[in-house]
């Protein structure tokens, strides 16, 4: 079987969020499946493309409403990634330092229309087209309704949604830069009075997952407006929780560590990354080290951090360290902390130093309002890290509380109140040096890599090929 996924991010190439290392790992574990899964993406200008080698395998010119851009596939020639990864190059539209801006209808349009118009040109076409959140969400209405992509439309589709709080809205004033379709198929397009790629993808694609099945769940209860069309559609909707890459994922070989250590020389080797932490930020090694890794948003929790962190920080005697970006309001806040014994922050992003944290931090903070699946609790809890978090969507797949003979911390509220009692019970565990220990050795041994995952996927494929 033959697997097109495509996908505004990927890691290691461009990488924003949860939905880069998904598509970066996922493709390579159907790979040793034995399907042929390959991924297509937009050609930016970054580090990634700079510094390595692609060629031309096609080049043409598309339409845009009255624009026309020249546009070429590239692949890459090494096979570094795993599977084969195709770059759409639209040098006026996507040949950017940056990933999203603040309007990027025409910039992901062109290359969804890119993308399609190459496909149709390939001798060996896709069995399947599995597209990623908004960004590629017209290409199952294009490919079921737009004349120019006819002979595509007995092509089974996936959508798979990372985050459907972003839906890529745009006016019906640009209604004209999607190649033309019967306009008695509108519906299919509209939402709530726009364009909606995201809607208009639950509505086409012939399968709809979503990266944990609470979070599928509770999209039809809060899915920024998608409620019901997700109601509507449940027959067609399936939650996979993601996995995560342990051959990236792996304290005993990952080369960013201070120290590698595996689950028989945990205590020695999470100690000495812990003691870098603290020297570098200035922290005591003998308290328990909270951390946050993420970006600095309403959806993680991330206003109530000055005042959670505040209070967590008079009540106990711990240490607090957090790497992310985002809200200028809130990174000025947790700026004005920094003087506060016990506390540290990096504001920006430094993926050494992640791996760094998740290997020498005893607890990962994540009080999410929303968290579709969540990767960084997998990856705390592969490095002997447990996580403190907020039961919701993939973390309460993922996460069991200590005290329903689990291994995590959870609350169910995201209040100031709620977390700073989670860091409590936290301290309190950390103190029981015993059952501590032993938990640490525990959460490492727990699969959630993506073998069972991108089983669960091969087989969503297979069935839409009967």
């Amino acid at each position: 079987m033959n697997i097109l996924h495509i996908s505004a991010e990927c890691y290691p190439v461009a990488k924003v969020g949860g939905l880069a290392d998904v598509v970066g790992a996922l493709p390579k574990y159907q790979q040793a499946l034995n399907i042929d899964s390959n991924v297509v993406m937009p050609f930016y200008n970054n580090k990634f493309s700079n510094n390595n080698e692609f060629e031309e395998v096609y080049k043409n010119t598309l339409v845009l409403g009255e624009q026309v851009h020249g546009f070429r596939i590239l692949k890459l020639t090494n096979h570094s990634l795993g599977f084969n990864l195709f770059c759409v190059d639209v040098p006026k539209l996507l040949f950017t330092e940056y990933v999203y801006s603040f309007d990027d209808t025409e910039r992901f349009l062109a290359f969804q229309i890119a993308t399609l118009d190459w496909v149709l040109t390939l001798e060996n076409k896709p069995d399947l087209i599995h597209t990623h959140d908004h960004h590629t969400g017209l290409i199952p209405f294009m490919i079921s309704e737009s004349l120019k992509y006819k002979s595509l439309k007995t092509t089974p589709t996936v959508l798979t949604i990372h985050n459907a709080q972003y839906q890529g809205w745009f006016s019906h004033d640009k209604i004209s830069l999607i190649p033309a379709f019967n306009t008695n198929k509108i519906g299919l397009l509209d939402w709530d009075g726009a364009i909606n790629p995201l809607a208009s993808a639950i509505k086409c694609a012939w399968k709809v997952t979503t990266v944990s099945p609470s979070y599928m769940e509770e999209l039809k209860q809060n899915a920024n407006g998608l409620e019901n069309l997700l109601k509507h559609e449940a027959a067609k909707c399936i939650g996979i929780l993601n996995g995560i890459d342990w051959n990236v994922w792996n304290s005993e070989t990952d080369n960013y560590l201070i120290k590698n250590y595996s689950k028989t020389t945990r205590v020695e080797g999470r100690k000495a990354n812990k003691k870098w932490l603290c020297e570098k930020f200035n922290l005591d090694k003998n308290k328990p080290l909270f951390a946050f890794i993420g970006r600095l948003v309403g959806e993680k929790g991330a206003d109530l951090f000055p005042e959670i962190f505040k209070k967590a920080l008079e009540e106990n005697d711990i240490s607090i360290l957090l790497l992310g970006s985002g809200n200028k309001e809130t990174e000025e806040e947790l700026k004005k902390l920094l003087e506060t014994k016990n506390y540290n922050a990096y504001i920006g992003y430094d993926e050494r130093l992640s791996h760094i944290i998740y290997a020498g931090a005893d607890f990962l903070l994540m009080p999410s309002r929303v968290e579709p699946c969540g990767l960084n609790q997998m990856y705390a809890l592969r490095y002997g890290t447990v996580p403190v978090v907020n039961a919701i969507g993939g973390l309460k797949d993922t996460v069991i509380d200590i005290e329903n003979r689990g291994f995590g911390i959870c609350h169910n509220k995201v209040s100031v109140a709620d977390v700073t009692n989670s860091i409590q019970r936290a301290t309190s565990f950390y103190k029981n040096t015993k059952k501590f220990l032993n938990n640490s050795k525990k959460i490492m041994t727990i699969d959630h890599s993506w073998d069972n995952s991108a089983q669960e996927y091969i087989n969503v494929y297979k069935s839409l090929k009967k």
